[in-house]
């Protein structure tokens, strides 16, 4: 039987895409099948009280100082030079994950996981700009237009709440979570006991 990761995916967090540059070889070397779950983040934080560091830590400097240190360190260990903070950072990303379900329906979803991520965190694009979006969608292999234009389906919308409540009642308290089985880890730093479970 084929093993399987889940991923437990949003555009707005700069540590999913890292999590997801590192998981090819990841995959590679345990034979898994990589399952992308699109949710949000902010629907996420708002069912469990949590916050993004940034505001979580922001009265402990320290920590969040050791928080970009080890960002720092896990692009370094990957590669990941391409990988740029957003300057427009929060990103609304309600559009574009819309855009992922969008996608998954179309069987795109690992494209244009691939395509808007690039977007975000190395060309640094305004994505949440309908406009900017559909330009950026239709220059790399999408109908953009026809694409957005689904995100406003209501059954587009509803799969996305769907699959935000369900990683919440499964646990999931942030991003990137991934589950092997029913067991869950949070965050790019527990790549290493991801690997681990699917051996």
């Amino acid at each position: 039987m084929t093993k399987s990761l889940e991923f437990i995916f949003d555009f707005g967090s700069p540590n999913a895409y890292l999590a997801q540059k590192a998981l090819p070889d990841l995959l590679d070397r345990t034979g898994a099948d990589l399952v992308i779950t699109p949710c949000l983040l902010g629907g996420i934080f708002k069912a469990t009280g949590n916050k993004a560091p940034m505001l979580q830590y922001a009265d402990v400097p320290a920590k969040l100082a050791y928080e970009n240190l080890e960002m720092r360190r896990f692009i370094e260990r990957h590669g990941l030079t391409r990988f740029r903070l957003n300057p427009h950072f929060p990103v609304n990303t309600l559009l574009i994950m819309r855009g992922a379900i969008v996608a998954d329906d179309e069987g795109v979803l690992d494209d244009y996981v691939d395509a808007v991520n690039r977007a975000m965190w190395e060309e640094g694009l305004k994505m949440d700009d309908p406009e900017v979006a559909a330009a950026f969608l239709s220059e790399n292999g999408f109908d953009g237009p026809a694409l957005l234009a689904r995100t406003q389906q209501p059954e587009i919308k509803t799969r996305l709440v769907a699959n935000t409540e369900a990683a919440v009642a499964r646990g999931a308290f942030g991003i990137p979570t991934f589950f092997v089985g029913d067991a869950m880890f949070f965050g790019k730093d527990r790549l290493g006991q991801v690997e681990e479970a699917l051996a």
